[in-house]
């Protein structure tokens, strides 16, 4: 009872943004319609796990208090139990086999893939992402744009609310991990296998994205930020690519390797579009 005060207590103090990411386990406010089937896996598990916890704490203390002695005589010894060898076999497939039915569950939420209304090609490269959009169909584009970033320069994504997005993954070079915390999900993306994964954005806002696989030296280059906006203002980014003269497809990287290393072109900020792209 006083830890509980003592927790509420400082609960009170906390700002409503705080109170909401601790309700949420440290996760960020969801911004997608599958999110939050990961969502409520993730707090139930963490449910499951501190039940478990508690229980287990409960009766170790339990057979302390119970079983402890003012002498030093050795108790009466067992080979076995078979009440208790049956449970502790039995518990643990019981756990796994509540929280693989929950999972499936979400599972068939988030890899539902419904037609989408756009397609982004994203392409993880050393040290950089970018992002195709297939926008031949868009009104005011008439054809495929793409925005790349560089070591020192991150890209941005843009996405139209409420609009279901396929993410076609690749990598010319080693393994990346494409995440935005935001929306509860992240694939690898690995060289010679092309994955996806599909997310409808119905939260309007900035985001941040990064690599969540450790692929090198500048691993901590690979940030990009996640744009979901109005229709008309991704319509509008969309012919400011056009503009800028980044039509076609960039499918690889400029840079081979990284500075200091065999085989570099010694420019770090080369755009990453050389290698494939059909400008």
């Amino acid at each position: 009872m006083a830890l509980c005060g003592v927790a509420l207590t400082l609960l009170a103090g906390c700002s409503a943004e705080t109170t909401g990411q601790l309700k949420r386990l440290g996760l960020p406010v969801a911004a997608t319609e599958q999110a939050p089937a990961i969502g409520n896996l993730w707090i139930g598990t963490w449910i499951a796990a501190g039940s478990i916890g508690i229980a287990v704490w409960g009766l170790i203390g339990w057979a302390a208090l119970r079983y402890k002695s003012d002498h030093n005589e050795m108790p009466r010894q067992n080979r076995y139990n078979l009440p208790m060898e049956i449970f502790y076999t039995v518990a643990p497939f019981v756990v796994i086999g509540v929280l693989f039915y929950y999972t499936i569950l979400a599972q068939d939420v988030v890899q539902k893939n419904p037609d989408p209304d756009l397609t982004v090609d994203v392409v993880g490269q050393k040290w950089s992402w970018t992002f195709n959009y297939e926008s031949a169909d868009v009104p005011g584009v008439g054809t495929d744009v793409y925005e790349s970033g560089t070591i020192n320069v991150a890209p941005t994504l843009y996405l139209p609310v409420n609009k279901t997005v396929r993410f076609n993954l690749s990598s010319p070079d080693v393994n990346h991990s494409f995440w935005v915390p935001s929306f509860y999900e992240k694939m690898d993306v690995i060289p010679g296998r092309d994955n996806h994964f599909t997310v409808t954005p119905n939260r309007e806002g900035v985001y941040a994205g990064k690599c969540a696989e450790l692929c090198g030296t500048y691993h901590f280059a690979m940030r990009f930020e996640v744009h979901v906006v109005s229709e008309q203002e991704y319509a509008a980014h969309l012919k400011t690519l056009v503009d800028r003269g980044q039509t076609g497809t960039a499918k690889g990287a400029a840079i081979p390797n990284p500075v200091g290393e065999p085989g570099n072109t010694g420019n770090p900020d080369a755009p990453a579009v050389v290698q494939g792209g059909t400008r």
